[in-house]
């Protein structure tokens, strides 16, 4: 299409249109194996933007496929036309009826966000996905979404009281229950509208079709049946002949895909909350069968959740830092288990119903292990499951479970002959398949594992979904619970449901959709579904050197293919964790970990022919990521960015040169090392408003960013003075001296020195500058050289007793991280890492020993307010500074759940990112702070973040070290 066309049609938007490189391949991909890139993206603003849209795909012929967080598994909002996402502007709670039990909202608010909000109210939005942290109402209700409380809330077709939507020519009408005569008025009018309700009354009046939906369509008793239309749904009317004296139309939009209107106003029903009181029973099995023959006689009781994983997804979580910790409850190596939850009103109640569970549980004698969990551990367990579909993407290499056959749903009595002959499938094909998800409901994920690049397992991916699809025809069962058919099942529509049927829904659509400009080639007319896949097919893999090591992932180029689009970078910072910063301050696909990889994917496969990291299309999307390093813990399939990013700064750089700021930075350690000779007088420049002003200017730096100050001292005299002389804990420790440390937090290196040895800890200091700077720039030649010489030095020591403890934890990490990628001795590398600690890490394991106690400290009482590094975050764990700050017995810690600070390191002194660098501060942390009276110590172990914190809010953060250091008595 013309360029000129879509410039005129972003012009006349209160919103916008992006027909960029970056924007057409940041939306090409949903969590789906498919790939369509888009002719543009839009971004709506107002109903006006909607119509507007619909009326120039209607007079262009150009597909609308809406989209809220993509996180789609069937390819739904993939197209070769306009993409609509609504999850930027329409994220309004609009109006909230306590009394009726009703809310009104726009479709990009987010399933959890929403909850919150309700909760005050005693309410709640019951349907809930493993992504509820970051889908949105929208495209739950294009799903017909379900999740794990449906056995007890149902599903999201149940709770869509009203639709507020946009029809294919731009008429708006508003879908919601009219009574029979209410219904046939609307049959009699002149409009688009009005047509769709005399054709719907016209086709299912018909006593044929009625008795064709009832012969082929999945069992009633089914409740995540999600094939096609819901045609079936509108039968229970009495204008059909069924009970209900109400018809609403929205049960046929529910799980239509935005493929028949396009929705701008949801009003859902709500529940009140749960009953508090709640306990999870986890029965572990030996084998699948055992598993399964335990659920119908379970779901005899009254479940809030029923749920399994398999010993596939359970093996992913070993490799995944953050739920590497939501295991403990895990006994043995199971082949499966079931997550069973009961609530109750009361503790004696749950006690009841716990005991009557584990009884039932005994009897059958199916389960090796049954542990109770109770309060937080709850959580911590769903967690786990939660993140089994992102924990699929991390398997190494190219075979991956795939989505295809993962949301058959059949009749809970019919579950394990189902299964059973499912495995017979799967053994047909050699396939070692996952089983995990929605046991009680009658719905298992099921995924072969292929490799989509290679031709003969596409030819395999569409044997097992036809085979598949007729088996669950068999049991009468629906090929689509709850992710909707897409492009992955569409084409299968025809067998569920029969010919007949499926040429109604055809029709069905003609009547709201003409033209087929809505989500073309979803539910009907489909794309054929082994095409348009993410990869190419039978293509000869690209050998992409790197400087930086990725074999861990077989490459750079599979270490982005690791991200399956999942999407849990898209939570908000209304959500626990830190990834990821950049978005939560732009909520711009591009500064997620998701897109970042996306577009990383697409070059490295796409682009250029000698140096593919020379490309400003990748430029612009690594631009804003902070390397906080989030998503190396964070994200289920791990896909370290940070490292990514360093890689490609090094390679882009080495095409196009490295710019002064960016050396000033690499090599800010030398400049700090000759300021630090004449303290006072750098300072003084630093701080001078006509000095300090030229030098911002002359290096991009932000004007209102403060320049740190450096100082200098003698860390070997503070040591010798220090020294006690009764060592009472023998652990020889080498307190690491960074280049942060030396020469800009001096004052924290003595208040080390002086606890540490106060403690009774023999001290030796080690100097070594880590290459943090180096590495955040791409300068990575300098940093391997750095890490080199530091794994030199101390590999002569390995014979030794001692740990290495860092102040600073971007510095010491590295250790652990970076230096495991620079293509070094990786036996001694690795030897070295195990003994790198940061100081909260070695005082917090000497307090568990009982080798530290409190005695040392003031009884004073002080509350302490505690922010954490990033990289603590991402690689150790922040409770090991919450335990150390709570040493001194009356000291009240708490943790600021703050996110990213925003600094990281010369990113916030950077003028073109100064403004996201303290609008990401100001999310969490700086309020946080604010909140905090003058008596609150606030801690911070990151020198960025310390700076941060006095930019932001004037206030000076301590180091827990200090804190500790000015608690001694």
């Amino acid at each position: 299409m013309n360029n000129n066309l879509l410039k005129a049609l972003g012009d006349s938007l209160e919103g916008t249109l992006d027909y960029t490189d970056l924007g057409r391949k940041l939306y090409a991909t949903d969590a789906s194996v498919y790939r369509k890139t888009p002719l543009a993206v839009a971004f709506p603003r107002t109903n006006e933007d909607i119509v507007k849209l619909l009326r120039f795909a209607s007079e262009h012929q150009v597909g609308i496929i809406p989209r809220t967080a993509g996180t789609s598994l069937a390819g739904q909002c993939v197209g070769e036309g306009i993409v609509v996402d609504v999850s930027k502007h329409f994220t309004r709670i609009l109006e909230l009826d306590v009394e009726k039990k009703q809310v009104r909202v726009q479709p990009g608010v987010i399933r959890d966000e929403l909850n919150t909000y309700l909760a005050e109210y005693g309410l709640f939005f019951g349907p809930n996905t493993s992504t509820s942290n970051r889908c949105m109402i929208g495209g739950m209700v294009g799903n017909n979404s379900s999740g794990t409380t449906s056995i007890q809330y149902g599903v999201t077709r149940d709770k869509v009281l009203e639709l507020k939507t946009v029809l294919h020519d731009g008429s708006t009408a508003l879908f919601h229950e009219l009574s029979t005569e209410e219904f046939l008025h609307k049959t009699k009018e002149d409009t688009v509208e009005g047509n769709i309700y005399k054709n719907i009354h016209k086709e299912l009046s018909n006593s044929e079709i009625q008795k064709n939906i009832n012969t082929e369509f999945p069992k009633k008793s089914i409740h995540r049946r999600n094939t096609g239309y819901a045609v079936d749904s509108l039968l229970e009317s009495e204008l059909f002949g069924g009970e209900s004296p109400g018809i609403n139309l929205c049960s046929l939009l529910s799980g239509s895909e935005g493929t028949l209107a396009f929705t701008t106003e949801i009003t859902l029903a709500l529940d009140d909350l749960p009953p508090v009181h709640s306990a999870m029973v986890v029965t572990h099995y030996e084998t699948l069968k055992t598993c399964l023959a335990d659920v119908a006689p379970l779901m005899q009781h009254t479940l809030y959740l029923c749920e399994m994983m398999d010993k596939v997804i359970l093996d992913c979580t070993k490799n995944n830092r953050a739920q590497l910790a939501n295991r403990f409850f895990v006994q043995g190596d199971p082949a499966a288990l079931l997550m069973l939850e009961v609530r109750a009103e009361s503790e004696q109640l749950l006690q009841d119903k716990v005991t009557s569970l584990l009884k039932s549980i005994t009897a059958s004698g199916n389960s090796y292990a049954h542990p109770v969990l109770s309060g937080p551990d709850i959580n911590k367990a769903i967690e786990l499951r939660k993140a089994g579909l992102g924990l699929l993407g991390n398997m190494v290499g190219d075979r991956k479970a795939v989505a295809c056959i993962e949301d058959t749903a059949v009749a809970l009595e019919d579950l394990s002959g189902f299964i059973a002959e499912f495995t017979g499938i799967m053994d047909s094909y050699n396939q070692q398949a996952v089983y995990y998800a929605h046991a009680g409901a009658g719905e298992l994920h099921l995924r072969p594992i292929l490799n989509l690049k290679k031709k003969e397992d596409v030819v395999l991916f569409r044997k097992i979904t036809t085979d598949v699809a007729r088996l669950t025809k068999k049991y009468k069962g629906s090929f689509s619970g709850e992710h909707g058919d897409g492009i992955v099942r569409a084409e299968f529509i025809p067998l569920m449901i029969g010919e007949a049927n499926y040429e109604l829904l055809r029709r069905v659509k003609s009547y709201f959709d003409p033209k087929g400009i809505l989500n073309p080639g979803k539910i009907v007319d489909a794309y054929p579904m082994d095409e348009s896949l993410r990869y190419e097919v039978g293509r000869q893999e690209l050998e992409i050197r790197t400087f930086m090591d990725f074999s861990d992932s077989e490459g750079i180029l599979k270490a982005a293919e690791k991200c399956n689009g999942s999407g849990d970078c898209r939570k908000t910072h209304h959500s626990a964790g830190a990834m990821c910063p950049s978005y939560h301050a732009t909520r711009n696909e591009k500064d997620t970990t998701r897109g970042r990889a996306n577009v990383l994917r697409e070059v490295l496969t796409h682009e250029g022919d000698t140096n593919r990291f020379d490309n400003a299309t990748l430029k612009e999307a690594m631009d804003l990521c902070l390397s906080c390093k989030a998503c190396g813990s964070e994200c289920p399939s791990n896909v370290d960015m940070s490292s990514l990013k360093s890689e490609f700064l090094y390679q882009y750089q080495k095409a196009n040169g490295f710019s002064l700021r960016s050396r000033l930075f690499a090599y800010n350690t030398t400049l700090n090392r000759l300021g630090s000779k004449w303290p006072r007088l750098t300072n003084a420049m630093y701080s001078s408003k006509s000095f300090g002003g030229i030098l911002k200017k002359m290096t991009g730096v932000a004007p209102a960013r403060s320049l740190p100050k450096v100082s200098s001292v003698d860390f070997d005299k503070v040591l010798k003075s220090s020294v006690n002389k009764e060592v009472t804990n023998k652990k020889k420790v080498l307190l690491y001296i960074d280049e942060f440390t030396r020469y800009l937090d001096t004052d924290l290196g003595e208040d080390a020195v002086v606890l540490l040895t106060t403690l009774g800890y023999d001290v030796d200091l080690f100097y070594g500058e880590s290459g943090r700077t180096y590495i955040s720039k791409g300068f990575l030649e300098q940093a391997k050289k750095l890490a080199a010489k530091n794994i030199d030095a101390l590999s002569g020591k390995l014979d030794e007793d001692w740990v290495l403890i860092g102040l600073e934890p971007s510095a010491i990490l590295t250790f652990r991280d970076e230096y495991k990628r620079f293509g070094l001795n990786q036996e001694i590398v690795d030897k070295i890492a195990t003994r790198s600690l940061l100081i909260e890490e070695f005082l917090a394991a000497e307090i568990r020993l009982g080798h530290l106690s409190g005695e040392a400290f003031t009884k004073e009482a002080k509350t302490v307010k505690l922010h954490v590094h990033c990289h603590q975050k991402a690689l150790s764990d922040q409770k090991v500074s919450f335990d150390l700050l709570n040493l001194p017995e009356n000291y009240k810690v708490t943790i600021i759940n703050s996110g990213c600070c925003g600094m990281a390191g010369s990113f916030g002194y950077e003028e073109e990112h100064y403004d996201i660098s303290m609008a990401i501060g100001e999310l969490r942390l700086f309020p946080a702070v604010r909140k905090s009276g003058p008596e609150v110590l606030i801690a911070a172990n990151g020198t960025s973040c310390r700076h941060q914190i006095k930019d932001g809010t004037s206030r000076t953060a301590l180091h827990p070290v200090s804190i500790l250091r000015n608690a001694l008595v």
